[in-house]
């Protein structure tokens, strides 16, 4: 990944932070015929190893996972992005001399996957994947709340994949290259629309 000295984030809490916010990866590898790439929800152990782990599962139908055991992967963790409208700086009533461009926040995992079949450590990631994302709802379906048999035919149908973290880069592109008065305007324009949590990420670089 292309990573200007002012765009890298190499603290390993915020590039945590983003994988949690953002769990669902494009899985990028190498097949038969070419890359490969799928998006899943992933699941991440923070405190596995010196960078962590990574699991998700695929559908067994999926031919990705086919030779996949053993080999180097990519998986690209995508936050918030929006256009930046030259409208939004200051610098376009001074000097008009501004484009626009995009800001976007982004973490890239690199590691060797381990395809995982054993039907137990299948039944735990789901189970850890659901608790994960139906905590936070008032009253939070669960793994068990469906009917046994019918668990155990969709475990048949999937498979299971586990990261251990090699490599991460993580990219805070966020008008680092502006001045305040520049970085400040855009961010107020952006959370106008909606897009708080990318303004929220440029605000500190105007610090």
């Amino acid at each position: 990944m292309y990573q200007p000295s002012q765009h890298r984030e190499d603290r390993l809490t915020v590039q945590h932070a983003l994988i949690a916010a953002h769990p669902f990866g494009l899985l990028i590898s190498t097949g038969p015929e070419g890359p490969l790439a799928n998006g899943l929800p992933f699941l991440l152990q923070p405190d596995h190893g010196p960078l962590g782990r990574l699991q998700a599962h695929i559908a067994r139908a999926n031919p990705q996972w086919q030779g996949l055991d053993g080999q180097a992967v990519l998986v690209v963790f995508q936050g918030p992005l929006a256009y930046v409208s030259p409208s939004h700086y200051q610098t376009k009533q001074d000097t008009g001399k501004v484009v626009p461009t995009w800001n976007y926040v982004m973490v890239q995992a690199r590691g060797v996957v381990r395809v995982q079949q054993d039907p137990a450590w299948l039944d735990a990631q789901i189970d850890a994947l659901t608790q994960r994302h139906e905590a936070p709802r008032p009253a939070p379906w669960a793994v068990s709340d469906a009917p046994r048999p019918y668990i155990e035919a969709q475990l048949r149908g999937i498979v299971g994949l586990e990261i251990e973290i090699q490599s991460l880069d993580g990219k805070w592109k966020v008008s680092q290259n502006k001045d305040a008065r520049d970085r400040l305007g855009a961010a107020a324009a952006l959370a106008a629309r909606g897009e708080e949590a990318l303004a929220a990420a440029m605000r500190p670089a105007a610090d």
